[in-house]
């Protein structure tokens, strides 16, 4: 039932999505990660035609980081777009990141949208931290850069209450097709350490590759959704969200082959989004509802914890919402706080205040 709700949500997209929606970010910080190209690029874009105080674009590599920060001079104008090193296969990338913000970030921090994202490695590949490549760039990394940045949005928070920070976690559709429900999936989930089965190689071997990258998109919701539940007793003013673009011509599809390949490439033509359109849900899940972005207009408390999708709260898949589901949420949760923890003392820190 799950996949023909996505499969049907596909076939809707023939429909064009709203413009993008606008707002006054003047005096506000902008971050988003994986900028240098498709929909992080694009949304970057559209932020920087609204004015940010300083806009930066987390990437991988410095010369494509700049690229785009020269090209979005061009095509807005804008000149306040920074290229920041972010290599979500190394943690220690990820402190460095954070070093580096606690010296040059100039405290503040309004919107976060945590976008980087590869798509299902073809074989199995570690990563120096000793994760499954795919688990750690979508889901494990990700979720530590929001920990050890999340100081900084506290603080604007706290020092500039006319604002609320957002976190965008871009989830997608295909959180559907995770094989976690699954009774593989519930041999996974039942293990003592459950991130650490998940990365295995045993595990690996028993699912569809794809389905891999459908797994870590189910955990970004989660880790949205976790987060959103512990901030709402510590800091209020902080809106978390997770969002899926749509299915979207995208580089993640870039290294795949075969007959699925062919399949995708048809749906492309059909039915995808273009990558700036797709880019208009995140903005939007970064902005709906923010009194202080866009001034009153929807509750903004509604968004709390929410999946968005076509730019409205959509229903997550039948198994994120059931009871299985949400001690899954609670076990990766409890063990991504754990990994963060050992990781670096901010953390600890952080855990020890707000979760």
């Amino acid at each position: 039932m799950d996949r023909l709700a996505l499969y049907f949500a596909i076939f809707k997209q023939i429909k064009s999505l709203p413009p993008v929606l606008q707002a006054d970010l003047t005096g506000k910080v902008v971050l988003v990660t994986g900028a240098n190209t498709g929909l992080g690029f694009e949304a970057a874009r559209h932020f920087a035609r609204m004015n940010p105080q300083k806009l930066i674009l987390a990437c991988r590599s410095e010369e494509k980081g700049n690229q785009a920060v020269r090209k979005i001079e061009r095509d807005t104008g804008y000149t306040k777009a920074e290229t920041w090193l972010l290599d979500l296969n190394r943690f220690a990338s990820v402190q460095a990141f954070a070093d580096r913000y606690e010296k040059e970030g100039g405290g503040r921090l309004d919107i976060l949208v945590e976008n980087a994202a590869i798509s299902s490695a073809q074989t199995y590949e570690k990563t120096e931290d000793g994760y499954m490549k795919t688990i750690q760039v979508n889901a494990l990394a990700p979720s530590l850069h929001t920990f050890l940045l999340l100081p900084h949005m506290i603080r604007t928070a706290q020092e500039h209450p006319e604002t609320n920070p957002r976190i965008v976690v871009v989830s997608s559709g295909m959180h559907h097709f995770s094989m976690l429900p699954t009774e593989v999936g519930r041999k996974i989930s039942e293990q003592p350490n459950f991130i650490e089965a998940l990365s295995s190689l045993e595990y690996f071997k028993q699912i569809p590759v794809a389905d891999h990258y459908s797994d870590t998109k189910l955990l970004n919701m989660f880790f949205a959704r976790a987060l959103q539940s512990k901030l709402s007793k510590s800091c209020p003013s902080i809106v978390v969200d997770s969002v899926d673009p749509g299915y979207c011509i995208s580089d993640l599809r870039r290294s795949l082959s075969g007959p699925g390949a062919w399949l995708l490439l048809l749906l492309d033509r059909l039915f995808a989004y273009s990558t700036e359109e797709g880019s208009r849900n995140l903005v939007h899940a970064a902005l709906v509802g923010n009194r202080a972005t866009i001034g009153p207009s929807e509750d903004e408390g509604q968004f709390k914890g929410a999946y968005l999708s076509t730019q409205k709260i959509s229903d997550v898949s039948s198994f994120a919402s059931s009871g299985a589901g949400l001690r899954l949420q609670a076990k990766f949760w409890d063990e991504m706080v754990e990994i963060a923890t050992n990781k670096d003392e901010r953390v600890a820190k952080l855990a020890t205040t707000h979760f």
